[in-house]
């Protein structure tokens, strides 16, 4: 019980807990934007809102790379913090600007969606990811500290 009630958490737990948000989120968000792969490179009509000025073509461009390529890069963790900058800037147009006239049910998703980006763009991937692989290679110590016994 004192367990679940302590408010101090050891780094491990942080670690695995930003590892299933990243890793939950971006596989929601592919499912939600595959089928927006597909009707960017159908042979039909495309079907999706021009938002602030730009093409419908241009819309569901930004809108698949946000939603698929940034999501595979936060699945895995690797740029996880410039990956989310679009996607919240896609969520925020989603519910903010298209959505903004809906009721609330309809805004919902997108700023469920929102939180976890915004988490961590400030947290980062955490160590169960390519991030933190990358960056102990690059800045590996310059020092060795010994224990010096006198």
């Amino acid at each position: 019980m004192k367990k679940l009630l302590n408010v101090y958490q050891s780094a491990n737990s942080i670690d695995v807990a930003l590892l299933i948000t990243r890793v939950g989120v971006a596989a929601l968000m592919l499912v939600h934007g595959w089928p927006k792969l597909e009707m960017l490179f159908s042979d039909g009509p495309v079907q999706f809102p021009a938002v602030l000025g730009l093409s419908a073509t241009t819309s569901l461009a930004l809108a698949v790379f946000s939603e698929v390529l940034c999501s595979l890069l936060i699945l895995v963790g690797l740029g996880t913090r410039l990956a989310t900058i679009p996607l919240i800037v896609t969520m925020v147009v989603a519910v903010f600007i298209f959505h903004a006239a809906d009721p609330f049910a309809k805004q919902e998703l997108g700023l469920l969606y929102l939180m976890p980006y915004t988490v961590l763009l400030l947290t980062g991937s955490g160590r169960y990811s390519l991030d933190y692989l990358l960056l102990q290679k690059v800045f590996k110590p310059t020092y060795v500290r010994t224990l010096s016994i006198q």
